[in-house]
């Protein structure tokens, strides 16, 4: 009895959360407010003709129904995984928390998809209508449009997990606090599985989103370009419309779910690094001094604070990128690549100045440290951003190369792209590669891996932190796309497709390089995501008593290193069922 009032007198015990941290549910609503204010901006335009206005219903019918068909793929299968939770959680094999928390994390992704959706089907017209007057009215139509999908990307990513920390924070049910004095450990890795259910809705949206859009797009080109021999986006070809589908499945609900899994993910895991790196770090982190319960928490809690605080301020400055945003009628594709780049430097140099006084008022150990670990995320992302768009660019000549190879044969054509294409990762790979190096060993990785994944960590966030601004323009190339076939089709004068194409040519290149950034932070995130799963290995080991005996190089499992688990479970290259997971995994 006294030891149970004893623990919960400690539940009780909650260090303070840093006041700067409430800026992260600040962010989540600013992010909502000014995605509903963007949609309304877009939606008092006007939609054109009526011959617009029907083109238009139709790719919006098109593309509700594919949401509403892979929704319902999606909802029987996370049914299914939500009773296998509750039965683990039933046989005390998972926390009660996560089947309610997974299925959270793949609503929220849900959601996005579908209000980027029904923004992009609603906003082409109306760029195209707009670029009747001007160029630059049809690229704020556009790129407002996709600020819609960035900001309730972000928004909806940034609620769901101050919500959930906030809940599991101060009303811990009691079999979530189990026998932990300090439930940090415990809440940060039950909340990696709002990250999974996002995984799980991004796999659906992502795969099934770009299989259909191949599909329809080849399929449309074949029956009219090669069959009929009539033009692209030519009104007596019906699959032009489900080729319009497909640039909205693939590019704004697909792209959408990706982003938003890395974003929340790299949120999620960073958090779940730091509670572990004080933790590992011992004294060190205390200038020598044994820590109290509570000194250990507030630590805990500052570092958890950072990566929220940073994707806070990111919410803030991408919506001043976007109205940094402005081209003038006439202006060349590099121009219009320019204007679109003003958004995303304005708003990445907003970070690295601003994320300075957030690790110092927050008082981290090594905050210039973690400083540094923001702007090599932020480098990073530029630099796979402006490689992506030097190879796929027609302003630049690598594009314009293969184009020239198509005067030999189609073979030359092909065997050119291929070889530039393989290039062209590079930079990128090099690029994260050094990120990757920089931050860890910025951050102190050689004496505690988990404060050198803590920034590894950071660095993903500080390369997403302009996420809503970044998703803006490349939910923007579909739209510009989709204007473009509307003019076609409403056979709009020439001058009116010559603008859109010049949209559409500049959003080509940035839907390119948002498939870049994607794949990108994911790496990041990735490292993050596996570290933080070790964290959930080493409280389960703990708390269900099945390490109370494990020891290596003399320590209990609740202070392993990454060694230490690495050395447990013989994670070496020279284990044959690691170089099987490794072969698996590179041929998917």
């Amino acid at each position: 009895m006294q030891h149970a009032l004893f623990l919960a007198q400690a539940a009780n015990e909650r260090a303070s959360l840093p006041l700067i941290w409430w800026l992260g549910p600040i962010g989540a609503v600013l992010a909502l407010g000014y995605a509903w204010y963007f949609y309304t901006q877009v939606m008092k335009e006007s939609e054109g003709s009526p011959k617009m206005i029907e083109i238009a219903q139709a790719v919006r019918e098109g593309a509700m129904a594919y949401l509403k068909r892979q929704y319902r793929a999606v909802g029987m299968v996370f049914g299914g995984l939500f009773v296998i939770f509750v039965i683990l959680a039933l046989l005390d094999l998972q926390n009660p928390i996560v089947p309610v928390a997974f299925l959270t994390g793949g609503l929220f992704s849900g959601l996005c998809g579908f209000f980027g959706m029904k923004t992009a089907t609603n906003a082409s017209a109306r760029a195209a209508n707009a670029a009747r007057g001007s160029l630059n009215g049809g690229l704020q139509i556009a790129l407002r449009a996709g600020a819609v999908m960035g900001l309730v990307v972000v928004g909806f990513a940034l609620l769901d997990i101050t919500v959930w920390f906030l809940v599991l924070y101060f009303i811990p049910p009691a079999a979530f606090i189990r026998e932990a004095i300090n439930p940090l450990p415990q809440i940060t890795a039950t909340m990696l599985s709002f990250g999974m259910g996002a995984s799980t809705q991004a796999l659906f949206a992502r795969v099934g989103g770009g299989i259909y859009t191949k599909a329809a797009d080849v399929g449309a080109d074949l029956v009219g370009k090669v069959e009929a021999g009539i033009p692209e986006d030519d009104p007596r070809n019906p699959a032009t419309i489900a080729d319009n589908v497909g640039d909205n499945v693939g590019d704004v609900a697909g792209m959408g779910a990706d982003l938003y899994e890395s974003y929340a993910g790299s949120i999620l895991a960073t958090a779940a690094l730091g509670v572990a790196a004080v933790v590992v770090g011992g004294t060190a982190l205390f200038d020598g001094q044994t820590p109290t319960v509570l000194q250990q928490m507030d630590l805990q809690l500052r570092y958890i604070a950072a990566p929220i605080v940073i994707a806070a301020i990111g919410v803030a400055l991408s919506i001043l990128g976007v109205y940094l945003v402005r081209a003038d009628d006439g202006a060349s594709q590099g121009q219009l690549i320019n204007a679109l780049s003003r958004g995303l430097y304005g708003s990445s140099i907003g970070i690295a100045v601003l994320s300075l006084p957030v690790v110092l008022i927050l008082d981290l150990p090594n905050a210039y440290q973690v400083w540094v670990s923001i702007l090599v995320g932020l480098i990073v992302g530029i630099l796979v951003g402006k490689a992506t768009e030097y190879y796929t660019s027609h302003a630049y000549k690598p594009t314009r190369y293969i184009a020239e190879q198509a005067i030999t044969s189609p073979a030359t054509l092909l065997i050119e792209g291929l070889a530039v294409g393989m290039e062209s990762a590079g930079i990128p790979v090099l690029a994260i590669v050094a990120g990757i190096a920089v931050s860890f060993y910025s951050m102190g990785g050689i004496e505690n891996i988990s404060m050198g994944l803590y920034g590894v960590g950071i660095a993903a966030v500080g390369m997403l932190s302009t996420l809503g601004f970044t998703l803006a323009t490349d939910a923007y190339g579909p739209i510009a796309d989709n204007a473009g076939g509307n003019a076609e089709m409403s056979g709009l004068e020439p001058t009116v497709r010559e603008k859109t194409d010049q949209l559409d040519a500049v959003g080509n290149t940035t839907a390119a390089m948002g498939k870049g950034f994607a794949i990108g932070s994911a790496a990041l995130t990735s490292l993050a995501l596996l570290s933080a799963y070790l964290e959930e290995v080493r409280l389960s080991l703990t708390l269900h008593g099945g390490g109370a005996d494990l020891m290596v190089n003399g320590r209990a499992v609740e202070f392993w290193t990454m060694q230490d688990f690495m050395t447990f479970y013989n994670v070496t290259v020279l284990n044959p069922a690691v170089l099987i997971g490794v072969f698996i995994g590179a041929t998917t």
